[in-house]
This record gives structure tokens, sequence and C-alpha cells, in this order.
């Protein structure tokens, strides 16, 4: 059997006449660490739990793997960027091709659902949510074992990317999902830098370890001042910030994570209130989201934007603001979107809407760990691991 990631899990379940299958069970997004929650396992003896120590060891296991990750930088794209600047990061609109009947091909047009192979030209958008989410998972297994090897590799990946002059990024993008001879870069690249809110929970776990230093903290919080700032007053940042769908929300998620690290607290409080009323809008009485019901995937939208909220309910915490159970100034509040998609999430009904792929229930971790802990869905990820026919023993979930 292949090797099972962080998030990842492979499982043999009986279908049909006891024929056995092989089940890949989707990778979720990432899940906000809650680290109260954290410190509270940590200092339990989680060991002798079950599910606790089974999914430690596979962690362990993923992280050792990692031992061998190497670094990676926006230095290691094979094309420039318009700026000149290989630190610039950038990324091509996949669907979007040279024209055919132009001597050099521009401007590029689109062709629905056939991903231009020159994306590969530029590996940014793939190298820097993976290397997130294994500094996540490195930081996280430095937390629960002490193993410094742990955090050093974490600290050596980060470096690379953000902080080393010959490599590091510029804490901008300028130049996400550009579409050539169309657009230098789009608003709708920023999605792809959701991924810095689960690299800054490895960040505040790694300030314990001695391979993370004064140096090093000092220089991604100018990296990160300087990439907020970039976010407030770039003509992408703005437009953005003024999206109506679930790119707001993970602006505002984004911007308030880095807000919390850079020790920016009026901003943070203005970006979860500016959130509240981003909820009062998007959620309608029934406590859905119309304009994720509009895209073809809805239910994974609905689950996207919802995700979004839930990492700035977290967030929030985090300073002393309870966002879970507060109303918007209407009388919304976010219990009513978990109440709403819940008996999607757990298969207790079907979901009418349009979903032409589909759904993958993994995808809904975050929001059901959150339904469990703050609304009272109690034992729901096990029911949905059994009417999945899946055993989950082994992911980090377990731990977190």
């Amino acid at each position: 059997m292949k090797k099972v990631g962080s998030f990842i899990l492979f499982v043999i379940i009986s279908i049909g006449l006891n024929a056995q299958a092989l089940v890949q069970l989707s990778k979720t997004d990432m899940i906000k660490w809650n680290f109260k929650v954290l410190n509270h396992k940590k200092s339990s003896d989680f060991k002798n739990d079950k599910l606790s120590k089974t999914a430690y060891l596979q962690l362990l296991n993923d992280a050792d793997g990692l031992l061998s990750y190497k670094p990676v930088s926006v230095m290691q794209k094979k094309d420039m960027p318009p700026s000149g600047d290989k630190h610039d990061y950038m990324s091509l609109a996949p669907y979007w091709w040279p024209d055919p009947s132009k001597p050099n091909g521009l401007p590029y047009v689109r062709r629905d659902g056939e991903v231009n192979p020159e994306v590969k030209n530029y590996p940014d958008k793939e190298q820097m949510p993976k290397l997130c989410e294994n500094v996540n998972t490195l930081a996280l297994a430095y937390f629960y074992s002490g193993n410094e090897t742990y955090a050093k590799h974490a600290s050596k990946l980060l470096r690379v990317w953000f902080l080393d002059k010959q490599t590091r990024m510029n804490p901008n993008l300028n130049f996400g999902q550009a579409v050539k001879g169309v657009t230098d870069g789009r608003a709708e690249g920023l999605i792809d830098t959701r991924q810095f809110i689960y690299a800054l929970d490895a960040v505040k776990i790694l300030k314990g370890s001695v391979h993370w230093t004064a140096e090093d903290e000092k220089g991604l919080q100018l990296w990160m001042a300087d990439f907020l700032h970039w976010l407030y007053n770039s003509k992408i940042g703005i437009e953005e910030m003024n999206a109506k769908n679930n790119h707001a929300v993970w602006f505002d998620a984004q911007a308030l994570a880095i807000a919390i690290y850079v020790d920016s607290m009026d901003l943070a409080k203005k970006i979860i209130a500016v959130s509240k009323d981003r909820l009062d809008k998007q959620i309608d009485a029934k406590g859905f989201f119309p304009l994720e019901l509009e895209r073809t995937t809805s239910l994974h939208y609905s689950v996207f934007i919802l995700n979004a909220f839930n990492v700035v309910a977290e967030l929030a915490e985090q300073i002393g603001i309870d966002y879970f159970h507060s109303k918007t100034a209407s009388g919304k509040n976010l219990k009513t979107a978990f109440d709403a998609l819940m008996p999607y999430l757990l298969k207790q009904k079907n979901w009418t809407y349009q979903q032409i792929r589909p759904f993958s229930y993994t995808d809904a971790f975050p929001l059901i760990l959150s339904a469990e802990r703050r609304y009272g869905y109690t034992n729901s990820i096990n029911n949905l691991a059994k009417s999945l026919g899946a055993d989950l023993q082994n992911l980090q979930l377990n731990l977190l």
C-alpha cells in the first residue's frame, strides 16, 4: 500500500459481493489550528488514546518523509515574470492558450477545461501551497515530539521561500493568474496565498525552537507586514477585497492572520468587523450563500466559503472576540450557515443544487470539527466516516 499523507488516507472497503477496492479520500483544505486544543491534547496522556496514538505515529512517519523534501523557491520558474524579476511570484490562468490565428499568439484565448501545459513553466502556484502544508506538518510533529530535527527543516524551508536574499519571494502577488496579452495578473490569484494562514500557525510553534531565531522572526514579520501593505494598497488587492463572493472572505482570513502575526490589533478588529458585514450580506435567511449556489460545483463552494468564515472565527477567538456566536447587524450568525450545511456534509440529506463533480466529503472536515466543538454536533466525524466506509484513525485530525 502507498504511504499515507497527513490528510490523505487509503482505505479498503467492501463493495458489492465482498469485492475489495482501494479508495483514496481526497486531501482536505488545511485546518486552522486551535492552540488551546493543541496544548490540552499535548498536556493530556494522548498517547494512551488509541486514535491519537495512531495519528501521532502517522504524523511522525509523514514528518520523517518530509526531511528529504528540498527547499523550493520562486527562483525555480523557467520563464520570467513581466517585471523581469524572478523573485516575483507568478502563475498563469490555466485555461488560456496562445491564439493560433495570431503570429505571436497574443492575446491568449480561453479553452475552458483544457489546461495549457505552459502553466508548468511557473510552478509557484503548486510549490507555495505544498511548502506551507509541509511546514505545517513538520511543525506539528515538532510540537508533539519535541524533536528539533523537524523544527530545523521547517525553519530552513521558510527561510528559503521568504527570507534568503537569493531566493526570497517579493511580498506581492502582482502576477498571479496572469493571461498573456490580456492582463499581467488578476485578483483571483490572491486565493493562492490563503495558505500563508497555515504557515503562520506553524511559525507560532517554531518560535519555541532554537532553529527559528529572533532574526528569522523579525525578518518574517517585516515580510508579512510588507505583504499586508500590498494587499490593502495594490489595485489587485483592493479588487479582491471588494469581491462579492468567497474571494473577499479569504482575503479577510489571510489579512487577519497576518495582522495578528505582526501585532496590528486595531487592523485585526477592523477586519473582523468587515467580515461580519460580509456574512450579513452574503448569507440568506436559510443559512446558504446564494452566490456560491450559482456555481456548477455549488456544494464545494458553499463549503469553501464557510471554511473561510470558520478561519476568521478561529482567528478572532485568538484575540478574545467570539465570532462563532455573535450576531450580524441584521441578526444573522455563523451557526445558521453550519446548521444549513451540516445535514448535507453528514450525508443525511441529498444536495439538490448543481454539483457537476463528486463532492469530496473530507473537504468538510474543518467545518465538522468546528461544529462538534462550537455547536454540539457530537460524534459527527465518526458518523461520516462510517457512511463513507472509511477508517480515519491515521488522520492528523485526531491531534487537532
